[in-house]
């Protein structure tokens, strides 16, 4: 009322509901009813059906709209609730109320991209106030914040996957490679690390006893008195290798160690001189 600048004595607002609201319209008791529902809503299309009740035609709607940021300006075409009886016989000038699908922050996005799909599904087919696809639209005035995942389904419409899958299976299978993504970034670099590092741990296994072998070897160049010692030394040092698990493909560098000991066996059992 401020708009027009109306007082509020020259005008009687009553706030009904729906079904008395018409039942005191009809009865003449109101001179205007002001409804925010849809146009198929039974008790609309038995107003437009009736005789001696017409819309209003809001010439303004364009100015409501800029005004009042929760309002937009429609059109409804000449026959579309009747094309045989063409009702309304002119185009006629409305307002429509925005209505926006709000959740919370914290709401998991695939939840968010399933709300999405629902709501274009439910509202993306041509109505008597406009046509196919445009709604729902990220042109809303609300002032909040559009989700990337209804963005994306509003522009690109529903994921490849799920245009084959179920919606819980190809949710399934964008988490799976999105994981698979974080473990391949992990696991890449490791892998030029591993393998060299599992390759020097087996083969210590081996080349730790050749520094050993190589202690008993000076002894013998150094031709001590008790050779016995030096092949008690040998045989354990036989005993442990003995012992020693290797995969099979290192199998070839334990067996070169024995023969290594075998020399230097023989090496003790040589006479000096020979």
């Amino acid at each position: 009322m401020d708009l027009h600048r109306l007082e509020p004595r020259q005008v009687r607002l009553s706030h009904q509901a729906a079904t008395p609201a018409t039942v005191a319209f009809l009865a003449g008791e109101l001179d205007v009813l002001v409804f925010a529902s849809a146009p198929e809503a039974p008790i609309v299309q038995m107003l437009l059906q009736t005789p001696g009740v017409r819309l209003m035609d809001f010439v303004q709607s364009e100015a409501y709209a800029r005004r009042l940021a929760f309002l937009t300006p429609v059109v409804l075409p000449r026959g579309v609730v009747d094309l045989g009886a063409d009702i309304p016989s002119t185009d006629v000038r409305l307002v429509a109320t925005t209505t926006s699908l709000l959740a919370r922050e914290g709401t998991h996005p695939a939840l968010l991209q399933l709300f999405a799909l629902a709501a274009r599904d439910l509202h993306g087919q041509s109505g008597w106030f406009h046509r196919a696809r445009e709604f729902p639209n990220a042109g809303s005035q609300s002032g909040f914040a559009l989700a990337r995942e209804a963005e994306r389904v509003m522009r690109d419409g529903p994921p490849l996957l799920q245009r084959y899958l179920p919606f819980w299976l190809a949710n399934l299978v964008e988490r799976m490679w999105l994981a698979l993504g974080l473990i391949l970034a992990i696991v890449l670099p490791l892998s030029r690390v591993v393998p060299p590092l599992y390759e020097f741990r087996i083969r210590s296994r081996v080349f730790r006893w050749y520094g050993r072998l190589r202690e008993i070897e000076a002894d013998i160049d150094a031709r001590p008195a008790d050779e016995a010692a030096l092949s008690e030394a040998l045989d354990e040092l036989e005993r442990h290798v003995e012992r020693i698990a290797v995969p099979l493909s290192y199998a070839d560098e334990l067996y070169a160690l024995r023969n290594h000991i075998e020399l230097v066996r023989r090496r003790l059992r040589t006479p000096a001189g020979a």
